[in-house]
């Protein structure tokens, strides 16, 4: 585990609330000496300060994920992993929905930081198919969202895509693609475009569905190609028709569309005048807009339905409880050279989440206190309220005025816009523009006429309004949408449900900052509901150098993100605040004095409780209705008392169960002893009459028979009858001996006559002599017999052992002698060589033919078996082809037919045996196979597994 004593290093404190003195130049210091030693991550109380190195640091390792489980906030040091695990056990303990907000500049490592808490959440949260198929999913989306964002990945080098998708690889033939920006060093979009593909499939993506999002992604690229030419009516008004029909041949190809519709819907739109609908023909240039608006609109729709259906893969199935932790990562704020329409929604959003950062960790802070009587030193800070009504004040806000203008008839531009705002804005203080300045007599050369400026909490922002209406309204004409649903897409017509021709509605659709606002409205609306954990982030430097810090940039960013303000809060106030009901519930288990239960009031029980365990008077304060706690330790403190007073209550209620268990168990145990015992006692005591009975009648019976036998002795002789058998028996044995001694069979050993037992309790011994008789004349036999007539027999006893009735050629084979040596080698001294290449005893020598796996072909081989070798040779050459140790032959194959085919099993070690198994023909099999399982025998003492069978 980490150094806890890290919050408390005086030179770089781990959590700002500590940090004395309190001043932007010591802040800053701080957070530079932490990036200099790759400690990224400070404490704000709990909010947690994130600078991006720009860099990978090992600090996001399985052991760091359980390092920080289960852990108090402080105890360890600043991480991600500690906001995601405190955030994670308040959902899972304390039943409340937690949101995680991600705030900071573009590049500041936002994107980054909201995939670190999702993938410690999915670590760390229970277990089970259902969940980790849950988990799997949710950390897929990333790339699958990531990938929707830019359509060049469908351009990559992946050839069959391309094709089916009718696409070029190069980025350079789509007008929509920035050549420029489209390929990035180091970036492989190939392999992008796979793992994009292959977290659908973990989503849940059927093959069809993602071949319709990759078709209408592609719709997107190529109409960015579809070209306009100026063309005149009759009437004399400008036309516009298609260039080059190829593109639109091929989109229509892909969403099966009748080109001539999308023909007539890019170049001509229907007006409804008096109850009569007019085809006019667009110009140029209108039909360019409705081209590029029909783009938009495909894959703003087209990125809608992919995050939808991503949520319909993880969403909770209904009937089961939900709980849920939200993470936000959402667009830096962005100040630019030139600023445009985008700039500005983009930092109104920006502005908005200040706002939610302001009300529910400053201004809420305070106003709890209030309401609850606790003294409080007023802590001075910025209110954004009055930017963002500026910007969307449903009257007379800037998106509000940009829409009345956006709707008035006449001739309407960005000129008439920017006077309307003047007018309007000409007094307000986060307002300016260059006739405002003009009016208050100030100078400023930075200010354009055709800008005006708004003073974020950010800093000054100045945005240029060309564009802005167009940006604002980009309409898409209605028979657009119509060709839309015309099409046999069923993605695509699905995206344009307002193209129904039975669906016809008279409502302008809303603009795009109305649309953005009310998204915007939406998105605060869920966060108000939920409980908020904080990640700031930080970008360090503008180049995104590794380990740059500028302190300048990062002094600008302490400064809008408003971290002065809350350190003075966390420094102020209280870290821990509880309703009495609940904190007496969770923590009365503390003082013998409200344990087991509390009479009195709530709040005495909580004074009572907190009173015993002896916390200094300045890190408690009671409110109205709840108990506030300064310090987080003493917090921690509360919490590492009750889970040892939870371990005791469990040893108690364990030890009182086990004993009540015990103890009932043993009655049970008892009176069944009891039953069984008298039970067992009386069928003891039947049992032992009745031998008793039974042995009294024996001894009975004897002592009568004792008393006849005894009267009657003395008419026998005395053991006269036991003699006389005794003396008939040994005599007829001598006799049969005798008999048999000068009756014994020839010593030839195939003579298995043996005469007849003359009386029948002779005739088991009869039969051991024969059997004994037997073996001492075949060992007779053996013993007068040469070694090399021994040997022979001894192979043909090995060859009927390993092929009598399995192999039909064995039957022919015994009229063959084994010769071992069928080449002559010592009359041809062309093969004397051979022999020198073992430098062993030579077992065999023979011709066999080797069999080519591959063709199956044949070819002459000389064989030589030695006590440690099997060598095949050339016969022409009379030169070593293959030498193998026996010990590298692993098994035997033959068949059980009269052919000689036989496969040698190397071991797959064997330097020959990589090659595979050897396949050979030989004339003297039943030999070959018994030499060689005799020698292997003998060289490894192991037996050569033999294997007869008809395919192998």
């Amino acid at each position: 585990m980490e150094d806890t004593n890290s919050l408390l290093d005086t030179t770089a404190v781990g959590d700002l609330v500590l940090l004395d003195p309190l001043t932007e130049e010591s802040l800053l210091r701080t957070l530079q000496e932490r990036f200099r030693r790759s400690d990224i991550y400070t404490y704000i109380g709990n909010v947690v300060i994130s600078v991006n190195p720009y860099r990978s640091l090992p600090i996001y390792t399985p052991e760091k994920v359980q390092e920080y489980r289960n852990c108090n906030f402080f105890a360890v040091k600043p991480h991600i992993y500690a906001i995601a695990d405190d955030a994670y056990r308040s959902l899972r303990d304390r039943d409340r929905d937690q949101c995680i907000l991600i705030t900071g500049e573009s590049g500041a490592g936002k994107t980054e930081a909201s995939k670190l808490v999702m993938s410690y959440v999915a670590a760390v949260s229970s277990k089970g198919e259902e969940v980790d198929k849950v988990k799997e999913q949710l950390l897929q989306s990333n790339p699958v969202l990531e990938g929707g964002q830019g359509p060049e990945g469908t351009t990559a080098e992946l050839p069959p895509p391309t094709e089916q998708l009718k696409l070029r690889q190069d980025c350079r033939h789509y007008g929509y693609l920035n050549p420029e920006s489209s390929s990035l060093p180091g970036v492989d979009d190939a392999a992008n475009f796979r793992a994009m593909q292959d977290a659908m499939r973990v989503i849940g993506f059927s093959p069809a569905e993602v071949t319709a999002l990759l078709e209408v992604t592609a719709v997107v690229l190529k109409l960015g190609n579809v070209q306009l030419s100026s063309s005149y009516q009759a009437s004399g008004m400008e036309a516009c028709t298609i260039t080059e029909p190829r593109e639109l041949q091929e989109i229509c190809e892909l969403i099966g569309l009748d080109p001539g519709v999308l023909e007539q819907a890019l170049c001509s739109r229907t007006v409804k005048a008096r109850n009569e609908m007019v085809l006019t023909a667009l110009s140029v240039p209108q039909g360019y807009y409705g081209r590029d608006a029909l783009a938009k609109n495909i894959y703003s729709r087209l990125f809608d339905w992919l995050v939808n259906r991503i949520n319909t893969s993880i969403q909770v199935k209904p009937g089961k409880q939900r709980k849920v932790m939200g993470v936000l990562d959402i667009y830096g704020f962005e100040i630019f050279q030139d600023n445009g329409f985008e700039q500005f929604i983009i930092n109104y959003c920006n502005e908005k989440l200040q706002q939610i950062f302001i009300l529910m960790t400053l201004k809420e802070e305070q106003e709890e206190y209030v309401r609850e009587g606790i003294q409080w030193t007023p802590v001075e800070f910025f209110d954004n309220t009055i930017i963002c009504n500026l910007i969307e004040n449903s009257t007379c806000g800037i998106l509000a005025m940009l829409d009345e203008e956006c709707l008035r008839p006449g001739v309407v531009n960005e000129d008439t816009f920017l006077t309307k705002l003047n007018q309007l804005f000409a007094t307000h203080k986060h307002y300016e523009s260059k006739e405002t300045q003009n009016a208050r007599r100030v100078m400023d050369a930075s200010l354009p006429p055709q800008c005006f400026r708004v003073h974020h909490y950010a800093g000054k922002v100045t945005y240029n309004v060309t564009g802005f209406i167009e940006k604002n309204n980009d309409l898409l004409f209605r028979d657009l949408s119509q060709a839309m649903w015309a099409a046999r897409h069923p993605l695509l017509r699905s995206l344009f449900p307002e193209g129904d021709p039975q669906k016809v509605s008279l409502k302008l659709p809303p603009t795009a900052g109305s649309q953005f606002k009310a998204s915007v409205a939406t998105l605060m609306k869920n966060l108000y509901s939920k409980n908020p954990n904080y990640i700031r982030c930080i970008k360090p430097n503008e180049t995104k150098t590794a380990m740059l810090f500028t302190p300048e940039l990062v002094l600008a960013q302490i400064r809008y993100l408003g971290l002065m303000e809350n350190v003075r809060v966390r420094r102020a106030g209280y870290a821990f605040r509880q309703l009495y009901g609940p904190f007496l519930e969770r923590y009365k288990m503390l003082s013998p004095r409200t344990w087991p239960r509390w009479a009195g009031g709530e709040r005495e029980g909580a004074e009572v409780l907190l009173a015993e365990l002896g916390y200094p008077p300045e890190e408690l304060a009671f409110g109205h209705t709840k108990v506030f706690i300064r310090s987080p330790r003493t917090l921690f403190d509360l919490e590492r008392r009750r889970q040892e007073r939870v371990a005791q209550l469990a040893t108690l209620i364990q030890k009182t169960f086990r004993g009540w268990q015990c103890r009932t168990q043993y009655r049970l145990m008892r009176k069944s002893q009891i039953i069984i015992s008298a039970w067992f006692r009386g069928h003891t005591q039947k049992n032992k009459y009745k031998q008793m009975k039974r042995s009294a009648l024996i001894v009975q019976a004897y002592v009568r028979g004792w008393k006849v036998r005894r009267a009657y002795r003395r008419y026998f002789r005395s053991g006269a009858s036991a003699r006389l058998a005794n003396f008939i028996y040994r005599r007829l044995v001598q006799k049969f001996l005798v008999g048999l001694g000068r009756n014994l069979p020839p010593l030839e050993v195939m003579d298995r006559t043996w005469p007849p037992a003359p009386y029948a309790f002779l005739a088991d011994a009869n039969q051991e002599l024969r059997s004994i008789f037997y073996r001492w004349k075949c060992k007779k036999y053996r013993d007068q017999l040469p070694p090399q007539r021994r040997a022979l027999l001894q192979a043909k006893l090995c060859a009927s052992e390993l092929f009598k009735d399995k192999k039909t050629l064995y039957s022919k084979s015994l009229q063959q002698p084994f010769q071992g040596e069928y080449l002559g080698l010592t009359q041809n001294p062309k093969y004397q060589k051979l022999h020198a290449v073992a430098k062993d005893k030579l077992v065999m020598a023979d011709t066999v033919k080797k069999v080519n796996r591959a063709s199956g072909k044949t070819v002459p081989r000389l064989l030589l078996l030695t006590t440690e070798h099997l060598v095949l040779a050339d016969p022409k050459a009379a030169q070593p082809k293959t030498v193998l140790s026996l010990g590298d032959i692993h098994g035997i194959s033959v068949t059980r037919f009269s052919d000689g085919f036989l496969a040698l099993h190397l071991k797959e070690t064997s330097k020959v045996g990589a090659k595979g198994d050897f396949l050979l023909v030989s004339d003297h099999l039943i030999e070959l196979v018994t030499r060689l399982h005799q020698t292997v025998l003998a060289a490894t003492a192991r037996a050569l597994p033999l294997h007869i069978t008809d395919q192998y």
